[in-house]
C-alpha cells in the first residue's frame, strides 16, 4: 500500500503555480494551517483563483497584501472574505448549493489543487474527510493535485466522505482542534418564532434547519413529537437532545430510512464526538443531500429557512443587503422546493419581523440592487414573532394582507399604506 506523502507545509504548499485555480475545503475542516503557508508565498505567486464556499479563519488571501497575488471566486460569502467579495479582490457565483458539482465535474471551472484536512488513514488507507464532505468529495475526485492536512482530531465519520491515501499526493501532519461553534442563548423574539415554526411540525416529519437562535428554538420545543427525521444540509448541537430523547428516529423516512443524512455539521466538540465513527450519521456530497428529486421522495419534509428581507408580493432576499453580497444562494431552493413538493411537506421562512435596528424586514419593495433567492412563485410559509400565514395559492393582494398582519405594529400602517399604492389593497 502506498504511504502517505508527507512533507512540511512549505513544500506541500510549494506544488501550486501562479495563474492556478485552488480549491479550499470549508466550514469546521478548512485547512488554515496550508492556507497560511500558501499565503506566504505571496511575493512569488500570481493570479492564483481561490475557489470556496463558507471557510472558517482568517481567510488570509482575501486580505492585504495577499489579495495582490490571491483572487476570491466562491460560492458562498463568509463573513471573512465579505469585504474582498465586495470589492475588486474577490467575486461571488449564484448557485445552488446542490449544482456547484458541476462546474468540477464538468470542467466548467477546472480544479488545479484541492486543499482539504483529514483524519489519519485507517488500516485500508482510508482518510475521512469529517464534517465537511458538501462539495468536496467533487473537487478532490477532480483536481489535478490533493493536499492535504492531516489531523487526528477530525473526526471519522460514515457516508461518501472518503479519501484513499493514494489519490492524496502531498500531505502535513498537525494536532489541532478543528473549529468549534456553541449553541447562543435564544432571544426573546426567537424564542416566539421558534414556538411558532415548531407548531407547524408534525410527527413522522423530515427536518431540514441550519443553525441559529431561531433553529434550535424549534428543536427545542420538539421534545414530544415522534418519529422525526434528518434530510439536511448541515445540523448543529440542536439535535443531539433529541436523538438521545428517541424522538428523531427516521423511521418514517423514505430515504435512508433510520439515518441522519447531511452534508456538513458545525457544532461543539460533543457534537464532533457523536458523530466520530457514528454509523447512525452519513455525510453525503451536497449533489445528493440537496437534490430535490431525493428530498421531495421522504414524508412530510419540513425545511425551516431564513430571510433578510421580504416584499409585500412575497419575493425572498435572504443572500444580499441591496447591492452588498452577504452570503449566497446556498441551498434554500433546493429545500423550498423539496419541501414543497413532498407529501405533507411544509417550505418554512423564518425571521424577525425587524432588524436590529427597528428596520422592517417585511418592505414593500426589495431594495435596489437585492437578489431574489427564493421567488414569490416558491413561497409558501412565511413565519414571524407575530405569527405564520401561508402564501400559497394567495393573490397578490392577500399575500400584501397576510404579510401585514405578521409585521411589527409599528410598521403596519406604513406598509398598508404602501400596499395600497403598489397593488391596490
Amino acid at each position: 500500500m502506498k504511504n502517505l506523502n508527507i512533507v512540511s507545509a512549505h513544500e506541500a504548499v510549494s506544488k501550486v503555480r501562479s495563474n492556478q485555480r485552488v480549491f479550499i475545503q470549508g466550514a469546521a475542516m478548512t485547512p488554515n494551517v496550508l492556507i497560511d503557508a500558501l499565503c506566504e508565498r505571496y511575493r512569488e505567486l500570481k493570479n492564483v483563483e481561490i475557489i470556496e464556499i463558507h471557510t472558517e479563519g482568517n481567510a488570509l488571501y482575501s486580505q492585504p497584501p495577499y489579495h495582490d497575488s490571491f483572487s476570491i471566486n466562491t460560492c458562498f460569502v463568509g463573513s471573512n472574505v465579505r469585504s474582498a467579495v465586495n470589492s475588486n479582490f474577490g467575486a461571488y457565483i449564484p448557485i445552488f448549493l446542490s449544482e456547484i458539482h458541476v462546474l468540477f465535474r464538468k470542467n466548467i471551472l477546472p480544479l488545479d489543487v484541492a486543499f482539504i484536512q483529514v483524519s489519519p488513514p485507517d488500516k485500508h488507507g482510508y482518510c475521512s474527510l469529517g464534517v465537511s464532505v458538501d462539495i468536496t468529495l467533487p473537487a478532490i475526485q477532480n483536481a489535478k493535485l490533493v493536499i492535504a492536512q492531516v489531523n487526528p482530531q477530525v473526526p471519522r465519520t460514515h457516508g461518501d466522505g472518503v479519501i484513499h491515501i493514494s489519490k492524496i499526493d502531498a500531505a502535513i501532519e498537525v494536532d489541532l482542534p478543528i473549529f468549534t461553534s456553541h449553541l447562543k442563548e435564544p432571544t426573546e423574539i426567537e424564542t416566539h418564532i421558534g414556538q411558532h415554526v415548531a407548531g407547524l411540525v408534525e410527527d413522522g416529519a423530515t427536518l431540514q434547519m441550519g443553525i441559529g437562535g431561531i433553529p434550535n428554538v424549534v428543536l427545542n420545543n420538539l421534545m414530544n413529537h415522534k418519529r422525526l427525521g434528518i434530510h439536511t444540509e448541515m445540523f448543529s448541537d440542536g439535535i443531539l437532545p433529541l436523538v438521545e430523547k428517541g424522538v428523531i428516529t427516521g423511521e418514517e423516512k423514505e430515504i435512508k430510512t433510520g439515518k441522519l443524512v447531511t452534508c456538513f455539521a458545525v457544532g461543539s466538540p460533543k457534537l464532533y464526538d457523536f458523530v466520530d465513527d457514528n454509523p447512525l450519521v452519513h455525510f453525503k456530497e451536497a449533489a445528493y443531500t440537496n437534490d430535490t428529486a431525493i428530498i421531495r421522495k421522504n414524508p412530510k419534509v419540513t425545511a425551516i429557512n431564513s430571510a433578510i428581507e421580504i416584499d409585500l408580493t412575497g419575493q425572498v432576499c435572504a443572500d444580499t443587503i441591496g447591492k452588498i453580497q452577504y452570503s449566497g444562494v446556498g441551498g434554500q431552493m433546493d429545500f423550498i422546493r423539496g419541501a414543497s413538493l413532498s407529501e405533507g411537506g411544509k417550505a418554512i421562512i423564518a425571521m424577525p419581523s425587524v432588524t436590529k435596528n427597528g428596520v422592517s424586514k417585511i418592505v414593500p419593495y426589495l431594495k435596489e440592487g437585492a437578489g431574489v433567492t427564493t421567488t414569490r412563485a416558491h413561497v409558501h410559509y412565511i413565519a414571524t414573532e407575530y405569527g405564520v400565514v401561508n402564501l400559497f395559492g394567495k393573490n397578490l393582494k392577500q399575500r400584501a394582507e397576510a404579510l401585514i398582519s405578521i409585521s411589527h405594529p409599528d410598521h403596519r400602517e406604513e406598509l398598508s399604506r404602501q400596499a395600497f399604492e403598489r397593488l391596490n389593497v
